[in-house]
């Protein structure tokens, strides 16, 4: 099982954490021949298993990340009812890391997957949008929860990468009002800026 290093992440949930940081260290090394900058990251060893899973598609990466997560949540005990993944960023993935990592953790602790968050309008990619307040308005009625799957129930908000959290804590805030009982936010990782 990866070690974990849980550090709170702040958002409109009861309680939420990161299992651990995302990167080490990351030094800048100069520009590559296209003058594009290059660096020698360090990844914490959760960083480098997400890293493998989402960007070279290494599926053997899941079986310890989620071991990681179960293992957390069992001495944290927040009594989740079901788990809500944040919906991916990125469509044009094969492979979309959040869902894959959420729904194996269902199966793990025997618990429902409520894919119930669909998106109401296209929505770039947050990485490079760096002001949090920019970020709001470029999500702001980006999201509709099937309140069906979430009415009274204790909801895990699960996310593979945490930057700022506005994502999320836009979707804990519409899974409150339409209904869940309380929310908890679990993220594998998260980058060492707010932004």
């Amino acid at each position: 099982m990866a070690g974990v290093k849980p550090t709170r992440i702040p958002g409109r949930w009861r309680e939420g954490f990161a299992l651990d940081y995302h990167t080490v260290s990351s030094t800048y090394l100069g520009d590559d021949e296209y003058g594009h900058p290059m660096f020698d990251t360090k990844r914490s060893e959760l960083g480098e298993l997400l890293y493998q899973l989402k960007y070279r598609s290494d599926t053997s990466a899941i079986a310890a990340m989620v071991d990681a997560a179960a293992g957390f949540l069992a001495q944290w005990k927040p009594g989740v009812e079901i788990v809500v993944p944040v919906p991916p960023s990125r469509h044009d993935r094969k492979l979309q890391p959040v869902l894959v990592l959420a729904s194996a953790l269902c199966d793990r602790l025997g618990i429902p997957l409520a894919d119930c968050i669909t998106r109401t309008k296209e929505v770039p990619e947050l990485k490079n949008v760096y002001d949090y307040n920019e970020r709001l308005q470029l999500i702001s009625d980006a999201y509709a929860v099937d309140t069906t799957q979430v009415s009274g129930h204790r909801v895990l908000l699960f996310d593979d990468l945490y930057r700022s959290g506005a994502t999320m804590d836009t979707i804990a805030s519409l899974l409150l009002d339409r209904g869940a009982a309380e929310v908890f936010a679990l993220a594998v990782t998260r980058t060492r800026s707010k932004s």
